[in-house]
């Protein structure tokens, strides 16, 4: 059996989890500016706790974005030094399609407008919909102000809000059934969405692994905006 290992660090949230075994471990803290010191400790701990040599590590999955890029950066530098030192392959996996698989996980939510708060008044943006336990994306991930936010299917109305994104709720003019502007991404939900991944074969070499920003000129922006 496979031991994928999962890194996160695109959001406020930092986490890892892996799976070895069949069994999932993981570390989530919410530590906003406090990634870089965070990161690596974890991942040892993890290790160290599940007695497992990350020499064993079959393949390491990552939250590609979008999110803050100073934190994306993070996760993409650190799953390739360790993935050139292993020898081993990556899987890139949407920060948004994270979110969405977490409000499946945590509140059954088979159709889910996955937000995260892109900061200058934007908001990323992805609809997703569960199809055999995961969450595929339905439609474009885009980025754009919350009053120009639609469904990619708005003939039902049992979708969800998930992600820091519906804190602009009253400004996102959907038709939802509830929402959580709290959720973040999650190495769990990750590493599931990392397992269906895996099982079609598309993990990557690790110098092909990229970041997506959604926002073109991201590099631009103010410094208090890179960090969240």
């Amino acid at each position: 059996m496979s031991t994928l290992l999962a890194i996160d660090t695109a959001t406020e949230a930092c986490s890892v989890a892996l799976l070895q075994n069949g069994k999932v471990t993981s570390h989530y803290e919410v530590v906003p500016r406090l990634h870089s010191q965070k990161l690596l400790p974890m991942i040892k701990k993890l290790l160290e706790e599940t007695g497992t040599k990350l020499s064993t590590v079959d393949a390491i999955a990552f939250g590609r974005g979008p999110g803050a890029f100073t934190g994306v950066r993070l996760t993409i530098g650190v799953v390739q030094g360790l993935a050139f030192a292993l020898k081993c392959p990556v899987l890139p996996v949407s920060n948004l399609a994270v979110l969405a698989q977490r409000a499946l996980r945590e509140y059954g939510a088979t159709q889910v407008a996955a937000a995260i708060d892109a900061r200058m008044d934007e908001v990323y943006w992805g609809c997703y919909r569960e199809m055999a336990g995961e969450m595929c994306l339905v439609g474009a991930e885009v980025v754009q102000s919350p009053e120009f936010l639609v469904l990619s299917d708005n003939t039902t109305s049992d979708w969800f809000g998930a992600g820091t994104g519906w804190s602009y709720s009253k400004r996102i003019l959907v038709k939802i059934c509830g929402h959580d502007d709290a959720m973040l991404p999650h190495a769990i939900d990750l590493l599931t969405l990392a397992r269906f991944a895996f099982k079609r074969g598309e993990e990557i070499p690790a110098d092909q692994a990229a970041p997506t920003y959604l926002r073109n000129k991201v590099t631009q922006a103010k410094p208090s905006y890179e960090i969240l």
